[in-house]
């Protein structure tokens, strides 16, 4: 039961507190224009705006007393939705791909990881360069480092070494970033 109420608590603050869900005895009240008219009761506040054939709604319920502006609901909302999705498609969560090899690769192999790498790097995403021993490899640290200083070498017009080459139990890890623009 108490986590049902709190699902209807966080859906409902999603919505913003329009016409009659107004409580509040004083608010700051803004016109359509965005000129700011004064302090007024809820009551006067909403009957302002059922004369003009819109809305009231509260903008910022943080402020004291709260700041409510009258405006058409659902082209507001719609706005809203717009600037969200907005955001939402500027944004780029730069995830971290992974590029797996042997110190012992091939110079093909190792070409086609560079490639790799390019393409991550070129997308925007981190590159984690690992590279796993097995057995009593692990004693050629040595060589793991310099192939991935030379991976480094490699893509250093695209990328920046975020994190040095260190060794992780079996694995020689190097994590290298895109370059900022």
């Amino acid at each position: 039961m108490l986590e049902k109420s709190k699902k209807l608590k966080k859906r409902n603050n999603e919505q913003p507190i329009i016409n009659e869900q107004i409580k509040y005895t004083k608010i700051r009240l803004i016109d359509v224009s965005g000129i700011q008219l004064g302090i007024y009761s809820s009551f006067e506040a909403l009957n302002m705006a059922l004369k003009q054939g819109l809305d009231l709604v509260v903008i910022s319920d943080k402020s004291d007393p709260p700041v409510c502006k009258i405006v058409d609901y659902g082209k507001y909302k719609f706005i809203q939705e717009k600037k969200a999705k907005e955001a939402r498609k500027k944004q780029h969560n730069a995830a971290i791909k992974e590029v797996k090899m042997r110190y012992k690769i091939e110079e093909h192999d190792y070409k086609v990881r560079i490639n790799q790498a390019l393409r991550f790097l070129q997308a925007g995403d981190k590159v984690k360069a690992t590279v796993t021993f097995r057995g009593r490899e692990i004693q050629h640290s040595n060589l793991a480092i310099e192939l991935l200083q030379k991976m480094a070498n490699d893509l250093k017009n695209l990328a920046e070494v975020q994190q040095v080459p260190s060794r992780d139990g079996k694995y020689m890890i190097m994590i290298l970033s895109p370059k900022k623009k």
